[in-house]
């Protein structure tokens, strides 16, 4: 890892570009409107009312249905900037949640999506691609496929709570 002050120095040199920041922007314009489809589309989805824009390592917002929202679980929406791909998470509203779902699905032997590895400093506990690599050169196609992804993940996750006893 580079010392601060020379990352800093690239980081003003890409900025002087201007291509990351029109890229930023036109990501975080896209998540604002993938957001908000989810909420006109799923009125009775809990939707958050904004988006994490996160450090530049991943931007997400959350779209949990009723069902596991009442389970305090959470279904997100997940930007990794690194790969450039989406995900979605299964994610508890605490770590004392995430714990137990974990470990009943790990005690499960659930295959569907990959758990995580482990607990600690995750904020998964299963997880799915969404895009590998997303082409933004059509952003209606793009939601499209996200929205089918994410709706098919929570049918999954609810099936298999729905079959599995606490």
């Amino acid at each position: 890892m580079i010392p601060f002050h020379e990352a800093m120095s690239e980081y003003r040199s890409q900025m002087e570009h201007g291509v990351i920041r029109q890229a930023y922007r036109g990501l975080m314009e896209y998540m604002m409107d993938l957001r908000v489809h989810f909420e006109r589309s799923y009125p009775d989805y809990v939707v958050s009312g904004s988006i994490y824009p996160g450090y530049m390592d991943m931007t997400y917002f959350s779209c949990t249905p009723e069902s596991l929202h009442l389970q305090k679980l959470k279904i997100a929406i997940v930007f990794l900037h690194e790969t450039c791909r989406f995900e979605v998470w299964l994610a508890g509203m605490n770590k004392r949640v995430q714990a137990e779902y974990w470990n009943r699905l790990m005690e499960s032997n659930w295959s569907a999506y990959p758990l995580a590895a482990q607990l600690q400093g995750v904020d998964a506990i299963t997880t799915h691609v969404l895009s590998e690599h997303p082409d933004f050169r059509d952003l209606p196609v793009l939601t499209r496929l996200i929205e089918q992804g994410v709706l098919q993940f929570i049918a999954d996750i609810e099936e298999f709570l729905s079959k599995e006893q606490p």
